[in-house]
């Protein structure tokens, strides 16, 4: 199969398109066909050993010191079950299927080895690429609101034109939530079409100046703490951390949350559910093939990607 490959950090060139041993399915695993993967921050972040605050040793210490162990990124797939393995029940060669691989990774190419008890069936009417974008911010976004938004609360979205952050603002305009959307101006028009009831010009207005009378604050962009984020809520108001640097990771509780979160096939069928009805909408800034990875990576540590960047290998 050909996949992209790191074998040491450092800017996008590093990585390369490559032939690897096709792989094979273990037990409780299947091999998906990848027909649509994405390109996100967290996989800039590894390939450029770029951690938030506090976690440059211990994420060298959990990936690989000088590069990373796993060294076909990825971790979004939509694709065909090729093989199963032993123990799978439930799925078969020819299903259509979504899910993730958390710190296994290896979506970055055209054949994926995945458990077969963290995938969703993919529904008919929804094509692999939005497939692929919807998943990733979407089950972030998702598993972060679900239990703080509600018809009238007050959320504000920082970064809200990225992956996570037109993830959240759907989400959120879903539950009937008032939403504020932090972003640049250019994508305004773009998060008010997605439901955000108004819109903060980042480039006019700083986050850290605006009121505190927000019931629910999630940052997508990480240029807020648990200090400067709190200053932003209401009272009873809750502070969600979508990247977070150690100390505020280790020291979340009570009003401030910070990831890691989990990849629940709950939230991914919930995610495609709405997605299918209509009720959700992909955000894909690019679509690129396998063999302009290195495009992708430099378009994500621009800074100015745009929802999702999609991979078909």
């Amino acid at each position: 199969m050909r996949a992209a490959v790191v074998e040491r950090y450092g800017p996008p060139e590093v990585v390369s398109v490559r032939e690897l041993p096709d792989p094979v399915a273990g037990k409780g695993q299947v091999v998906v066909r990848v027909r649509a993967t994405t390109v996100n921050s967290g996989d800039a972040r590894i390939r450029g050993c770029r951690f938030p605050r506090g976690f440059s040793v211990p994420g060298r210490l959990a990936l690989g010191w000088s590069g990373p162990r796993r060294s076909v990124l990825g971790v979004v797939y939509s694709g065909v079950v090729e093989s199963v393995g032993p123990g799978v029940a439930r799925v078969s060669v020819g299903d259509e299927v979504v899910g993730m691989t958390g710190a296994a990774m290896g979506a970055h190419a055209e054949l994926a080895a995945v458990r077969a008890d963290r995938l969703t069936p993919k529904p008919p009417g929804v094509t692999h690429q939005d497939a692929a974008a919807v998943v990733f911010g979407g089950s972030t976004a998702r598993h972060v609101l679900r239990d703080v938004v509600a018809p009238g609360r007050r959320v504000l979205v920082n970064g809200a034109a990225g992956a996570v952050g037109t993830a959240a603002v759907q989400v959120a305009h879903l539950a009937g939530a008032h939403v504020a959307a932090v972003c640049s101006g250019s994508n305004a028009h773009l998060v008010r079409s997605l439901g955000a009831d108004e819109v903060v010009d980042r480039g006019r207005t700083s986050v850290h100046d605006l009121p505190a009378v927000y019931d629910v604050v999630l940052d997508a962009v990480g240029n807020l703490d648990r200090r400067s984020g709190r200053r932003l809520l209401a009272p009873d108001g809750v502070l969600i951390l979508a990247v977070a640097g150690l100390a505020d990771t280790v020291l979340a509780r009570g009003k401030v949350r910070a990831g890691p979160w989990p990849e629940d096939p709950a939230d991914f069928a919930w995610l495609l559910e709405r997605l299918a009805a209509g009720e959700l909408r992909p955000v894909v800034g690019r679509t690129l093939p396998l063999d302009e990875i290195v495009e992708a990576h430099r378009i994500v540590d621009s800074g100015h990607k745009v929802g999702n960047l999609v991979l078909t290998p």
